[in-house]
């Protein structure tokens, strides 16, 4: 099959490429576009013109300058800027691993939470603050991020024991044992202790505000660890999606594939979930969008997941700031409302595939 642009005949296949590609800087044009508008939207509205003051002025108060630009200054530099690299960061990384864990277990509703992670990071928040006291979200995030990484290790672990080892079936049920004893297991915790359960109240509303760039960078490191990983396993997804038997016949080391996913899972979702809190239910939303777009190809659809999950996270941080002002709503509470009804709406359509 083929198609003609002018004189030159094109295949079916390069018109898909090509469309994809488009597809993709539409994307990057309505993230760079997103981007401007979180660091110009809050309480306090901003100009373009003061936006960009802001984001060029000296940082700190400087003798004899005018108070009203150094507040601009301060609140494009410490407050939005920082909140707008998370959000970017963050939806990245959950579109990202969304778009992985349901390639690997093959299963169309499946998300980060299937490994562990986000209760593993509960977990480790609460027991933490019971016994240490910590009361700022800057001492307890690596103990979150180890918490779900710990977490998936486990789940792993106990899913490569045994008969039916590492299959995808074996990978949900191990999975979302674990999730429901950790999570029985938090609640016991922050109702015996009143500090863990308003603490825990706070951080699983899931949130990209109040988090500084001495958070962000590690952060952000372990999530580029993560892609990487990511991004070397999309040709074995493929094949792993073809069956394992089939897979095997290709050459692929099944074992050894899952392994590297899992990891690359888990540092994509437990450094966000541990900056953030659990934002649940984007991951599974944008891998579907993604494949809605681009087709069961992975090489593809992970980094179109990874581009709607950082401009719906974005989208949804403004909205929460916007509809209650001056006050705000957290972005994961934003994330479940809009994107329940509009995966529902997927569904209902006969646009949910097979992963």
């Amino acid at each position: 099959m083929s198609a003609t642009v002018g004189k030159r005949p094109v295949s079916e296949g390069g018109v898909v490429r090509r469309r994809r590609v488009v597809g993709a800087g539409v994307l990057l044009v309505g993230l760079v576009v997103a981007g401007a508008v979180s660091l110009a939207v809050g309480a306090r509205g901003l100009s373009p013109g003061e936006v960009w003051f802001g984001l060029f002025a000296a940082s700190g108060p400087t003798p004899g300058a005018d108070q009203r630009l150094t507040e601009i200054a301060l609140i494009v530099q410490t407050v939005r800027t920082p909140r707008t690299v998370l959000a970017v960061v963050a939806g990245v990384a959950l579109g990202v691993s969304g778009a992985l864990i349901q390639g690997y277990t093959r299963n169309p509703i499946a998300d980060t939470g299937l490994l562990g992670v986000n209760s593993g990071a509960s977990f480790a928040v609460v027991s933490v603050i019971l016994l240490f006291g910590f009361s700022n979200p800057y001492q307890y995030v690596w103990f979150a991020f180890l918490g779900a990484a710990v977490a998936g290790v486990i789940v792993f672990g106990l899913a490569s024991l045994g008969r039916g080892s590492g299959s995808p079936l074996t990978l949900a049920l191990t999975g979302q044992g674990v999730t429901v004893f950790l999570a029985a297991m938090t609640i016991a915790v922050s109702l015996s202790d009143q500090a863990s359960m308003n603490a825990l109240r706070f951080w699983n509303a899931g949130t990209v505000a109040g988090v500084g760039f001495d958070v962000i960078w590690p952060v952000a490191g372990f999530v580029a660890a993560g892609l990487v990983l990511a991004l070397s396993t999309l040709p074995t997804i493929n094949l792993l999606n073809l069956g394992d038997d089939v897979a095997r016949g290709l050459g692929v080391s099944i074992a050894r594939s899952r392994t590297v996913g899992i990891v690359a899972i888990t540092l994509l979702a437990g450094a966000t979930t541990a900056a953030c809190g659990p934002i649940a239910f984007l991951g599974l939303m944008v891998a579907h969008v993604a494949r809605y777009l681009t087709g069961p190809d992975y090489r593809w659809l992970v980094p179109y997941a990874g581009l709607l999950g950082a401009l719906v996270l974005l989208f949804c941080d403004i909205a929460g700031r916007v509809v209650t002002r001056p006050g705000e709503l957290q972005a994961g509470v934003v994330v479940a409302l809009v994107g329940a009804p509009f995966f529902a709406v997927l569904v209902w359509r006969g646009k949910f595939k097979k992963a």
